[in-house]
């Protein structure tokens, strides 16, 4: 984990503001009630090139439009137009490889719960930031603890909308873990199969075949999950989607992490039952994985947006 890195200009609302001037009032109804959305990508910049590459773009800015909808948030502004405001806000700041956050909430109008006529404000920041577990984690592992904190049901904030407030199930435990030494927590849902972890995916590799759980599980809709799915596929690994417990983290060959932040991290441990070093099958992804990011595989130039 990492303080922000200041730069010059956030996209507020249509237009570049310099940094220290994209606030907002404290009676925000977000601010109170959770009422946001939001997004992580990451900006690749390719050593070898030079270039630089914002990861699957428009497939987050679909995600957050989706989110919206759920959350029955009015956004403003569509896809295209948020694509095009991301190049440009990396653009201003002169960022050859970044992560990036937008953000959709309720402002500053109503309190109480109901937000009707709250204004929609629109955000998308970019900083400097490096892995998300820390220097060490891609290439050596993390460990784990399954959490006591259950993850939020299908019915109760939908795993499917990418919500500020469900974010406060992931804080308690991300706390708890640390406490108990470990830098990162597994959740497991109310029917107590493996869910995700505070803000990423989980695959296992056991025998040669990748498994991860299906979404029905009540797990957040991935797109860096989806990528290993089908960059497994390319590099001919059996991948399937199935329900698994915490006997089958213990157990696994290899266990990793997905996400745009935390990219493909993987754990060396989990409550104490060691994994071991990133294996064969997780080694090989972060590979294509990269190379994918670097825009150096042709077949997914569809995914990349050049800055």
């Amino acid at each position: 984990m990492a303080d922000i890195t200041e730069v010059d200009y956030i996209w507020k609302n249509g237009e570049l503001v310099p940094w220290a001037e994209a606030t907002t009032h404290v009676l925000s109804h977000s601010l109170h009630y959770g009422s946001g959305v939001f997004e992580g990508i990451r900006c690749y910049k390719d050593p070898a090139s030079d270039k630089s590459f914002v990861f699957r773009l428009r497939d987050h800015m679909e995600r957050l439009h989706r989110s919206c909808k759920i959350a029955m948030i009015d956004l403003p502004y569509s896809v295209d137009e948020l694509c095009d405001a991301t190049v440009e806000v990396i653009r201003a700041n002169n960022l050859p490889a970044c992560y990036i956050r937008p953000l959709v909430y309720r402002g500053y109008g109503v309190m109480g719960v109901d937000p009707t006529g709250a204004p929609t404000d629109v955000v998308i920041a970019v900083w400097p930031w490096d892995a998300y577990l820390g220097p060490e984690a891609l290439a050596n592992g993390v460990s784990v603890g399954v959490s006591s904190w259950r993850q939020r049901s299908n019915n109760a904030i939908p795993p499917a909308v990418k919500a500020t407030a469900s974010y406060m199930n992931s804080i308690l435990a991300k706390l708890e873990a640390k406490q108990h030494g470990y830098a990162e927590a597994i959740m497991l849902n109310e029917a107590g199969l493996v869910c995700e972890g505070t803000g990423e995916n989980l695959f296992i590799v056991r025998d040669g075949v990748l498994s991860t759980p299906p979404l029905s599980d009540g797990l957040l809709e991935g797109i860096t999950r989806d990528t290993v799915l089908c960059l497994a596929e390319d590099l001919e690994i059996p991948a399937i989607e199935e329900s698994l417990t915490r006997s089958d983290l213990y157990i696994a060959d290899e266990v990793f992490m997905t996400g745009s932040a935390a990219e493909l991290t993987p754990i060396g441990a989990v409550d104490g039952r060691e994994v071991g070093k990133p294996g064969p099958v997780t080694r090989a992804l972060q590979d294509r994985f990269f190379d994918v990011a670097y825009g150096r595989v042709e077949e997914y130039a569809d995914w990349l947006t050049e800055i």
